[in-house]
């Protein structure tokens, strides 16, 4: 690594120019033409698309962002929603612990600060689900706080401008501090959102497009060659395969019995279809007897610390069936595969085909 020849002012002031023509436009952002004219983004949309945001793609955030906020448009609207509401909307979107935090956040803006997002780093970040990085991107994008954003797109920017070559994550807080060098104090919020851009659309994990680059001149990976292979990470473990079986029970009237999960641990607070436990060797566990149809197949789901096979049993649910804790029978005409978790989904798709 060596040391950067422009000043971090100048860098700063260029990325900025660029930004103002190439922003992305997105549901959440208020633009660098709108911001000039005064306009400001509203903290409970930068805050929502953030937890969305986390470890998801701005294409599959986008729907349902809108739909959330067309059916809560303020926080307060979202603090009375009734939690299953709010699971079922925000199922697919995976790692439902933010969904449980986004309610708890919610409530807690409504019920302590009235309804008001605080406007500074150690206000936000008190909240229930926000941490670091989230109290940083709201503090700089909404209130225009002079604070250090760093996503992965910020961490593969400052790991090729700099030329680094310790493997993540222990180079983390070296590229902060570079990423911090760099804020500056006039404009911190449209900078945060122009360095992301930068590494979501030109400074690619693949293929960076360095020839376009606003920093091309200085990037000293670009100068060394070594831009494609930063920034290096430590080797992931292999992923372990968990197994277990998932059980779907349909009355002869197309009502399904589903049933929620505990509020702790995976798909917390979701509902979905009764299940084995998810280890190397599951022992079946139907949710009562009945003849339990095989359906020679079998659901494949990847979470992010493990691999699931899940093998699918069918049955027709009994007349007269009684509920066991935590169970629900779903009527025909209120029932959304949508709501379901993906893997849920994938169990339900394959009877479907099977049915047709």
């Amino acid at each position: 690594m060596r040391d950067l020849s422009v000043h971090p002012e100048t860098l700063s002031q260029e990325l900025l120019a660029w930004y103002d023509v190439h922003a992305r436009q997105m549901p959440w952002r208020v633009g660098p033409g709108d911001r000039a004219t005064g306009v400001r983004p509203d903290p409970y949309r930068i805050w929502l698309s953030e937890v969305m945001l986390q470890q998801t793609t701005v294409a599959a955030v986008k729907d349902y962002f809108e739909r959330f906020t067309r059916r809560w448009p303020r926080v307060t609207d979202l603090a009375a929603a009734a939690d299953a509401d709010v699971m079922g909307e925000w199922a697919g979107l995976g790692y439902y612990a933010r969904a449980r935090n986004l309610l708890k956040c919610a409530r807690v803006v409504a019920a302590d600060h009235a309804g008001v997002f605080p406007d500074t780093y150690d206000g936000l970040i008190a909240l229930p689900g926000i941490g670091p990085y989230t109290a940083a991107a709201i503090s700089a994008i909404a209130f225009d706080r002079q604070e250090t954003v760093l996503d992965g797109n910020v961490e593969r920017v400052m790991a090729r401008l700099h030329d680094e070559h310790t493997p993540l994550p222990g180079i983390k807080p070296v590229l902060k501090d570079h990423a911090a060098q760099l804020t500056p104090e006039n404009r911190p919020g449209d900078y945060a959102q122009a360095v992301m851009d930068l590494g979501a659309t030109i400074c690619t994990p693949k293929s960076p497009a360095c020839g376009i680059c606003p920093w091309r001149a200085p990037c000293q990976a670009r100068v060394e060659g070594t831009a494609a292979e930063l920034p290096k990470k430590t080797p992931k473990k292999p992923k372990p395969t968990r197994l277990g079986y998932i059980y779907l029970a349909r009355s002869s009237e197309g009502d399904w019995l589903l049933e929620r999960r505990p509020d702790k641990g995976l798909l917390g607070g979701m509902l979905g279809w009764p299940g084995s436990d998810w280890n190397e060797s599951p022992q079946e566990a139907p949710p009562f007897a009945a003849n339990w149809r095989d359906l020679g197949a079998e659901v494949r789901h990847t979470f992010t610390h493990f691999h699931l096979i899940l093998q699918v049993r069918v049955t027709e649910l009994p007349l007269n069936f009684q509920l066991s804790a935590g169970q629900e029978i779903v009527k025909r005409h209120d029932f959304r595969p949508s709501d379901l978790p993906t893997v849920m989904r994938k169990a339900f798709d394959l009877v479907q085909a099977e049915m047709r």
